[in-house]
């Protein structure tokens, strides 16, 4: 049993992370702006509310965890993820939190690779190039922390059912996979992660 605390927890992938937490018998903290938006009840729950941007919330969240989950969202447009994830680094720093399991997405770093052209060029070079940026720029945010960090790089979402059974970790040159991938699969696999150290100081790419 952990005791985790998750950031984005209100988003698609934050609320499958949530349920399945609880339901693997985890301590959990959802860090939220609004708790009405979180209808899950559960005696292992606590809900925290928040701004993930104001670094004196995130850093009084944080205190007394094991660890970290990050699946902040924003969109097309704007800074949350590199800004929040920003002010969860600092807060893990000065409460000696140490272990932060973080979703990016698929193309961001050496995974632009993966890519056809359709994701390259037309979705991220253009219709979610602000969102594209801001993963890459929370992607360097964690690498340059002194976290134990692990950075999970999902495809496209889907509302499939959780299966267990996707890619992860293929090489950066993998045309093969199918750049689709379910939020309950995203979390599946990032909560293996709190007892898999294989991934520690990696990105690891996730797909179908």
């Amino acid at each position: 049993m952990k005791k985790i605390i998750i950031f984005g927890s209100t988003g698609t992938v934050g609320k499958h992370l949530v349920e399945q937490a609880l339901e693997q018998g985890h301590l959990v903290t959802a860090f939220t702006r609004n708790k009405t938006k979180l209808e899950t009840k559960h005696q292992n729950l606590t809900i925290v509310e928040g701004d993930v941007l104001n670094s004196t919330h995130v850093k009084n969240a944080i205190e007394g965890h094991d660890t970290v989950m990050c699946t902040l969202g924003a969109g097309r447009k704007g800074v949350i993820r590199s800004l929040g994830t920003l002010n969860i680094i600092k807060g893990m720093q000065a409460t000696g939190v140490k272990k932060l399991i973080c979703q990016s997405t698929l193309g961001a770093g050496d995974s632009v690779n993966n890519l056809n052209f359709f994701w390259k060029r037309i979705m991220f070079g253009w219709f979610l190039k602000e969102a594209y940026e801001d993963h890459q720029l929370q992607e360097k945010h964690v690498r340059e922390s002194n976290l134990d960090w692990t950075i999970i790089r999902p495809a496209a979402f889907t509302d499939g059912p959780k299966t267990g059974k996707y890619k992860h970790g293929f090489n950066t040159n993998d045309k093969s996979i199918s750049l689709k991938i379910a939020r309950a699969d995203v979390a599946d696999f990032m909560l293996k992660q709190l007892s898999n150290t294989n991934y520690q100081f990696s990105t690891p790419g996730l797909s179908y």
